[in-house]
């Protein structure tokens, strides 16, 4: 039978013979042997259980599944149950043509997802009553700490104090209270409506929808913090929105919160889509992505990322966000939610769970227990020491309630409460049932501005229509379902069905992340099977699975060693030395931990120079906090020297922090925590096949050698993200690939990895510089080839090859990163020689195209390659005026004709979005036919 790994591995036996041949090897252990430093090679293998099939890690999962015991919750705090329409879960969440998409840094072709975000977007600012929203936030709790930062920005005060309400909920306090301590940010955490002196601050964030129920009247409070040029931000709930006048209505600055109870699971806390809605004077200023409206070279309109998208890129440093990734396939599915229900729909929901909570209120009040005179959906009822018996009493009636203190229940009804969840609740308080007479929502706080009014949200009522749409979104885009994304340092590999099967069961699905530990026993194991197991790949002695995204998994790492650092007593170890091929996001995350970025020289042949290195150490003396390195190189080569880079860095009393983000080339063949690191972020959406779902969900765990794991988030650092665990309920895809992969399976695919990114290196070499290798003239698992001379003589660019590799039905590789004017190419281990091949082909098809431009055959600008993308309509026009045909433009290489992709749009002018900022929905009939 064959194993799981051959069917991930896209190469079979005689395939990789063949590659190995061609580049004179004997065996992927030979080459290896030969890429890899000896220095830090593995003795043996790794010592993990498996492999197991399909079958065999289906029914282990199965079994941990059935350990976790999920009850009717009604806890709240920032998470809530909800139901995802079917026609979404199969035809989004299930389908690879959504899930495996990239982020659509490719507009041309990504135009499916691309609108789906500004429906979101729409969305967001519709109900929050801004005037925009970017395209999603890693979670509640980090859109708030983004909103603090932001709002120092604005307001340019020389305060250092922000406010933050003390009914914001306390995963949103803790993640705000650890990201501004490194900034030198101070608190003060209380009651807006008596403790916030607005001049004494520069900002505030208070809770419209507080975690234990209240309401609060925002008005005359934001305009006193205006009147003393204090920024205000806002946490609210966007199902209450559809009842409350939103805080946009009433001046806020920017409004934060999640985007879960719009048809996301809970999934024992994440991923779920935070969202940040501003006015349009700040629009500049939003961390994360935004999705604009443009043109094309039509002139036809044409969506793509605007303004700062990958800022930390670019501005390193000095980026104001270290964010490098979104909550995209969440923020699609709540978009989908909110155009399937509509805002008649929402409204009536949002009306239905008010009307339980008031019942509960009322027949509490008549019983003369004391309640929060407001709310939406939110009830804490004070019952002098009986909390614990309120809440056992709930459980067995197969609900679970909050336990806000020994005297108070919390109770938050939901999209899936019924009468019956309410007569059961009503029960374990011992409470008779009173109908309420009286609103909750106070006159002067209700909405009565119109919402949603985009045709979008008005038009698939029918499943019929809405699966209709759903496909044609798809079909607008690449995804790995239809072709090879060779994206260099991005890893588009494989996520197999049978590792995404069980994130859909309830079991994890629908598992609040505060539910009692004996309800989440499966879930513990899990967790507790995937830490040993990555602990055992890296070589550390400790992982936190809590950061949810790569970047956040950065800032956890830094926080972990100035944690460590002050423990000795060393606070003045403040700098982080980064090497300049760094990923952009080192930089930013360095200086959000509070240290200062010293950059380290390459050498020519992208090593890190260790003679600037050393000049770097001796600068900065007992300063030096950290070296934050890539291994593999950025540049896509195995450094020979890291040992001695580990050990420099040691010697002066640093620590090293290895970005995971290459992993993919070293598992099974070396550990970064034996060979010197300390430290690692570990990419889950890259090397353990988490989908990257058109630019998130990630997670990006840390491993940590034994003295800093008294410093991981939420023991000895702040917690990072607003769950626990983070993104816990996408962990079941990485459990089940290391399982049905084994130690054996997982060094195949990264000897697989490192043959195909050598192979294509080989082919290409005779066409295109290949710009870095190691001695033995090898490349790691990506390869860089470098564009610039051939634009220097030709004026043809990356993104004319990007281009016109989707005429041929590609993704780009990376474009300009980390090098200006280069493409970085990582085929994975996922691919088999035929694709391999025909992406050969598609790049020697373009350099022959380029030779015509060099020998003056075609001017560049009349060339197929500036043209480039093709969309069928240009194709189809009457005139044709090009000096190459039709049938050139449309079909560049033999066989296309019989499965054909045509980018629904033409080049993008970026440059025009941003002139005319537009990030909303345009009218449908802008886009012709739905």
């Amino acid at each position: 039978m064959t194993s799981f790994s051959q069917r991930h591995i896209g190469l079979t036996a005689a395939e990789a013979s063949r590659m190995l041949d061609t580049l004179g090897y004997p065996s992927t252990d030979a080459l290896l042997a030969k890429a890899v430093p000896e220095s830090i090679q593995l003795d043996g293998g790794l010592t993990l259980p498996g492999p197991f099939s399909e079958a065999e890690a289906t029914a282990r999962i199965r079994s941990l599944a059935d350990q976790n015991v999920v009850l009717e919750s009604l806890i709240g705090a920032g998470w809530n149950d909800t139901i995802t329409p079917p026609v979404i879960l199969r035809n989004m969440i299930e389908n690879p043509a959504w899930y495996t998409s990239y982020t659509p840094y490719q507009p041309e072709i990504s135009q499916g997802r691309l609108e789906m975000l500004l429906v979101f977007q729409t969305m967001i600012a519709d109900l929050t009553g801004c005037e925009l929203a970017n395209a999603s936030m890693l979670d509640e709790a980090t859109a708030a700490a983004e909103a603090m930062t932001l709002l120092r920005r604005v307001t340019k005060s020389k305060l250092d104090t922000f406010f933050v309400d003390s009914e914001c909920h306390p995963s949103t306090i803790d993640v705000v209270t650890t990201r501004a301590e490194p900034l030198g940010i101070k608190l003060i955490i209380g009651d807006p409506n008596t403790d916030l002196v607005a001049s004494e601050v520069y900002g505030a964030l208070l809770a419209q929808t507080g975690t234990t129920g209240r309401l609060l009247d925002l008005a005359s409070i934001i305009d006193d913090c205006h009147a003393a040029n204090c920024a205000v931000g806002v946490t609210t709930d966007l199902l209450a929105c559809c009842l409350l006048t939103p805080p946009g209505d009433l001046g806020a600055d920017v409004v934060v919160g999640s985007a879960q109870r719009f048809g996301v699971p809970m999934g024992f806390g994440g991923p779920h889509a935070g969202f940040m809605a501003a006015h349009n004077a700040h629009a500049r200023s939003l961390p994360g992505r935004l999705v604009g409206v443009s043109v094309d070279a039509n002139g036809d309109p044409a969506l793509r990322l605007a303004l700062q998208t990958r800022e930390q890129h670019i501005r390193r440093e000095k980026a104001t966000s270290n964010i490098c990734t979104a909550q995209a396939l969440l923020a699609n599915v709540a978009a989908a939610y909110a155009c399937w229900h509509g805002p008649d729909g929402l409204t009536a929901l949002a009306g239905r769970i008010n009307g339980y909570a008031a019942t509960l209120a009322a027949s509490a009040t008549a019983a003369g227990l004391s309640v929060n005179d407001s709310f939406f959906d939110t009830v804490t009822v004070t019952v002098p020491g009986r909390s614990d018996e309120i809440v056992a009493a709930a459980v067995t009636r197969g609900i679970n309630l909050r336990r806000v203190d020994a005297d108070r229940v919390g109770v938050s009804f939901d999209e899936v409460s019924t009468l019956a969840t309410v007569d059961a609740v009503l029960e374990s308080f011992g409470l008779t049932t009173v109908a309420a007479t009286n609103s909750s929502i106070p006159s002067a706080l209700a909405r009565r501005s119109e919402f949603l009014t985009d045709g979008r949200f008005h038009s698939f009522r029918s499943e019929t229509d809405m699966m209709r749409w759903l496909r044609r979104l798809a079909d607008r885009d690449l995804a790995l379902d239809r072709t090879m994304i060779p994206l260099g340092s991005c890893t588009m590999k494989l996520n197999a069905a049978a590792e995404m099967d069980p994130i859909t069961w309830p079991e994890f699905a629908s598992m609040h992340p505060l539910a009692p530990a004996d309800q989440a026993a499966g879930y513990l194991r899990l967790i507790a099977d995937l830490e040993a197991a990555l602990c055992e790949i890296t070589g550390y002695d400790a992982v936190s699975l809590q950061p949810n995204a790569g970047s956040q998994g950065e800032y956890a790492g830094l926080l972990a060693i100035a944690a460590y650092h002050r423990s000795r007593g060393e606070d003045q170890r403040d700098v982080c030395l980064i090497p300049a091929s760094a990923h952009g996001t080192n930089a930013a995350s360095a200086v959000l931990a509070g240290m200062r970025v010293s950059v380290v020289a390459c050498t020519d042949s992208g090593d890190v120079d260790l003679v600037d290195l050393q000049a770097k150490l001796d600068q900065h003396g007992d300063q030096v906090a950290a070296i934050m390195i890539t291994y593999p190189s950025t540049h896509g080569v195995y450094e020979q020297d890291v040992r001695r880079i580990c050990n420099l860095v040691h010697e002066a009393g640093g620590q090293v922090y290895t970005d995971g983000a290459n992993l993919n080339a070293i598992v099974g063949f070396a550990k970064p925590g034996e060979f010197g690191s300390d430290v690692s972020h570990l990419n889950l959406h890259k090397t353990f096949c988490i989908p990257h779902g058109g630019g998130g969900p990630g997670v990006g765990p840390i491993g940590v050698r034994s003295h800093l794991a008294p410093f991981l988030p939420g023991a000895g650092s702040g917690p990072v993200s607003g769950a626990p665990f983070g993104s816990a309920g996408i962990l079941p895809i990485t459990w089940m690939y290391i399982q049905m992969m084994g130690p054996d399976g997982l060094r195949a695919a990264t000897a697989a990895a490192v043959l195909s990114a050598n192979y294509l290196a080989h082919k290409l070499r005779d066409h295109f510089p290949i710009l870095y290798a190691g001695p033995a003239g090898l490349v790691a698992h990506e390869c860089i080839v470098d564009i610039r001379p051939i634009t220097a003589a030709t004026d043809v660019t990356v993104d004319d090859i990007a281009k016109r590799l989707a005429d041929c039905g590609f993704h780009a590789p990376t474009m300009s990163f980390p090098v200006p004017g280069t493409l970085m190419i990582e085929p994975t281990e996922s691919e088999s020689l035929q694709e391999l091949d025909r992406f050969i082909d598609a790049m020697v098809m373009i350099r022959n195209e380029i030779a015509q431009i060099e020998a003056g055959e075609v001017a560049v600008e009349d060339s197929a390659l500036r043209h480039a993308p093709h969309t069928a309509a240009a194709l189809m026009a009457e005139t044709w005026d090009r000096p190459y045909s039709r049938t050139t433009a449309a079909f560049p290489l033999p066989g296309m004709d019989r499965d054909k992709y045509f980018p629904p749009v033409g080049r993008v002018d970026n440059a025009y979005g941003d002139r005319n900022l537009s990030c909303s929905c345009p009218p449908l009939d802008a886009y012709g036919e739905l």
